[in-house]
């Protein structure tokens, strides 16, 4: 297989890791490619679930019971087996790159885990529901059949994507090297309802790459447009947008 073969370029691409050349060339794939969409669809997916993790502190008494129980706790000798070499299926193989390049997205795109400390464990418990919630209508988007993406630049070298479903009738945004608004400020997405922008949810102004579903169905809009607002939003846009994302008829 080539190396420009634009179907080894989908883990790339999630990334945001190929040059202008080879993702202008890889977009253009991708309208005619459900596998590229598809491929690409699961690594954002995987990456929104791994980002669901969470860790709590353990409480004060747990490290004192397990040093107390050291002293009578016998060390079991290591068990050997014989080594069996396997060889990988090409199955696996494909499973094992695909994991291994969602674990590289959760670092690139959403940029880490949330902790919590134990005593608010409870409350975090009540936002990992509500988080996994939104997490399975992602992935309900970005793995349907009829999945489409639209990419565009934003300002300062950002990346923007919009995948879109009608059968779901909703649309996910995802944002890499977005910059930080101003002071009290905060960008907000809208649908374009053919010249119309209809409120479609705020991003969060402390993080530069993350992944949204957007509020709303996308009945018949034909783009999307990010505008810096005030913090909690507008009901119309108060600036011309910053960014435009189109939906190719």
């Amino acid at each position: 297989m080539s190396v420009t073969d634009p179907h080894t370029f989908a883990g790339a691409y999630a990334l945001d890791a190929l040059d202008p050349d080879e993702r202008i060339m890889f977009e253009a794939h991708l309208a005619a490619c459900p596998e590229c969409r598809q491929e690409v669809a699961e690594f954002v997916s995987t990456a929104s679930r791994l980002a669901l993790a969470a860790s709590a502190a353990p409480p004060p008494a747990l490290k004192r019971s397990v040093l107390r129980q050291i002293a009578d706790v016998r060390q079991e000798p290591p068990r050997t087996v014989p080594e069996t070499r396997v060889a990988p299926s090409p199955r696996s193989s494909l499973w094992l790159r695909r994991l291994m390049l969602a674990a590289c997205l959760v670092a690139a795109s959403l940029g880490g885990v949330a902790t919590w400390q134990h005593q608010e464990a409870q409350q975090a418990r009540k936002q990992a529901r509500q988080a996994e919630a939104s997490a399975d209508q992602v992935a309900e988007v970005l793995t349907a059949g009829d999945a489409r993406t639209h990419a565009a630049s934003l300002p300062d070298g950002a990346r923007g994507v919009v995948v879109t479903s009608a059968s779901q009738n909703r649309a996910v945004f995802t944002a890499s090297g977005l910059g930080t608004p101003p002071k009290g400020k905060v960008y907000e997405l809208w649908f374009d309802d053919d010249g119309t922008m209809r409120p479609a949810g705020l991003l969060d102004r402390g993080q530069s790459n993350q992944i949204t579903l957007m509020d709303g169905t996308i009945d018949q809009a034909n783009g999307v447009g990010i505008t810096i607002e005030p913090s909690g939003g507008s009901k119309t846009p108060t600036l011309p947008p910053v960014g435009l994302i189109e939906f190719p008829a």
